[in-house]
């Protein structure tokens, strides 16, 4: 567990991809994350669940926004929008 204090961001932006999280360990599982400019964080929704969230689903592929709290390599979405024309 991280010692780091969350960090707010506000209309942080990238792309959502679909992939492995955790490869090669016992916490190995499909995940969405956005790559932004800072790096790649494993994405998840204020309120939704920590696994399988399915309307996470309807942004991979796509250019978003998003505000919400980093922390380590996760980034918890308060609102997410979708960017540009993709």
């Amino acid at each position: 567990m991280s010692d780091a204090a969350p960090r707010h961001v506000e209309a942080l932006r990238g792309r959502v991809t679909r992939g492995v999280f955790g490869k090669g360990t016992k916490s190995e599982r499909e995940a969405v994350f956005i790559t932004t400019a800072e790096g790649r964080f494993v994405l998840r929704r204020k309120g939704g669940p920590a696994m399988g969230d399915e309307a996470l689903e309807a942004y991979v592929g796509k250019d978003v926004a998003c505000d919400g709290f980093v922390l380590d390599s996760t980034l918890l979405a308060e609102r997410i929008a979708i960017v540009g024309g993709t």
